[in-house]
């Protein structure tokens, strides 16, 4: 049955549209855009009150699955997706077995088929995610793979990285890369600094990820090759990626609602669910994230969304790095980014830029595109709770914190997969 949502504020930065009007979804397709469209045989939803945009694009979610389905799967993730207005999401490979076989990636994507959002796939650089054996990345592409990454840790042999920036290009494959010295992080546990001396537990310093930061910068600009930086969390970073795209080089960058929200003050309570990695920072970093945000330095806004267990987050010192964030990205980066970012601004990073970054049919509203559409009350105010929270683990950083602005349906291929009106 056809779908019209009336009298929406339908912004999509892909087409410079922010205006109220009506938009008609039919065979999973946007049909129409237009005022006072005719309901005929359509199902109504009343849109007045809310945002109507494009279905957000998460460019970097671990969905645990296969091998660690206890802390998520396929199916949960996406629920959790729909939740937060997210209809397509790019997994990393740093599954068990991790993504470095066509038959592992055909194997998720097939399984995706029937989630409530649309699944791609980022395969491995390197053999088991080791560092020193490229894996068959025409392979990879053949299967389904759309991305490279080691993420969760770097490309380690930079020969490798090379190659694969060498090969990616014409295998259509985008380059993600995890930052960070592997020596210099070293038994941290969180942000080496004023924080982390008062508790006497290792740091992790900022330092760790600008080296890998400017260490990708360098191999990419040195063949000419794109790269996309993931989860940037230091000033010293963005600095890093301004000059590089200044100069030329091929780079895009992403940060998380987490790192404009929070700092590494969050972890005085020494729970667990605050440390992520790159970890939480200072408010000087905090505050040259939004400034990246704002001149285009940094491209778009990721989740990082990683589940992890009650049990698993249990011991602050020995937990695993990670915390979840589909749901609660958009509340979490509109309460950031108030009076400092328009709401098209907004969406573009989260939907359109990410999307055209790893060039997928998602971020947009034209005509004759998939109906994916996220509808949202920006002004609505709400206080996260973990236990009503749609993943199987309930690891925010977010939890018993008001946020404003809350989805109230999500659609996606033309059907409803979320609704909270």
């Amino acid at each position: 049955m056809p779908m019209l949502i009336q009298n929406a504020r339908v912004i999509d930065p892909s087409q410079g549209l922010d205006k109220v009007m009506d938009l008609l979804l039919e065979d999973g397709k946007i049909a129409q855009l237009g005022s006072n469209l005719p309901a005929q045989n359509a199902q109504v939803v009343d849109g007045t009150g809310l945002v109507a945009a494009p279905g957000l694009v998460d460019m970097h979610v671990h969905l645990r699955d296969p091998g660690l389905t206890h802390k998520e799967d396929v199916y949960s993730g996406c629920r959790a997706a729909a939740a937060g207005g997210v209809t397509s999401l790019l997994a990393m490979p740093n599954t068990k077995p991790a993504m470095d076989s066509p038959e592992t990636v055909r194997a998720l994507l097939e399984r995706a088929q029937t989630a409530d959002a649309a699944v791609y796939t980022a395969a491995c650089v390197t053999k088991d995610l080791q560092g020193e054996e490229l894996a068959d990345l025409a392979a990879l592409k053949e299967a389904g793979a759309i991305a490279l990454s080691d993420d969760g840790r770097p490309v380690v042999n930079t020969r490798r990285l090379l190659e694969a920036l060498e090969q990616a290009p014409s295998l259509g494959l985008t380059v993600t890369a995890h930052c960070e010295d592997l020596y210099l992080a070293s038994g941290g546990l969180m942000h080496e600094g004023e924080v982390s001396r008062k508790l006497g537990v290792p740091g992790i310093p900022a330092a760790a990820e600008d080296c890998g930061t400017a260490r990708e910068i360098a191999a990419a600009a040195s063949i000419g090759a794109p790269i996309h930086i993931c989860h940037v969390s230091t000033k010293g970073s963005v600095a890093l990626i301004r000059d590089a795209k200044a100069r030329g080089v091929q780079v895009t960058a992403e940060t998380c609602p987490h790192y404009l929200l929070l700092t590494d003050k969050a972890l005085e309570s020494q729970d667990a669910d605050y440390r992520m990695n790159p970890p939480l920072r200072e408010e000087e970093d905090r505050l040259a994230l939004i400034e990246g945000l704002k001149d285009g330095t940094l491209d778009a806004i990721a989740t990082d969304h990683a589940p992890h267990t009650p049990q698993e987050k249990a011991d602050f010192r020995k937990a695993p790095n990670g915390s979840i964030g589909m749901e609660t990205s958009l509340a979490a980066t509109l309460t950031a980014l108030e009076g400092v970012l328009t709401l098209p601004q907004i969406l573009e990073k989260m939907s359109t830029a990410p999307a055209r970054i790893l060039g997928i049919p998602a971020g947009t509203l034209q005509v004759g595109a998939n109906a994916d559409v996220v509808l949202f009350d920006p002004q609505r105010e709400w206080v996260v709770d973990p236990e009503k929270l749609h993943g199987k683990s309930k690891n925010t950083p977010f939890k018993g914190m008001k946020l404003k602005g809350k989805v109230a349906l999500t659609i996606f291929r033309g059907r409803i997969v979320y609704d909270c009106r």
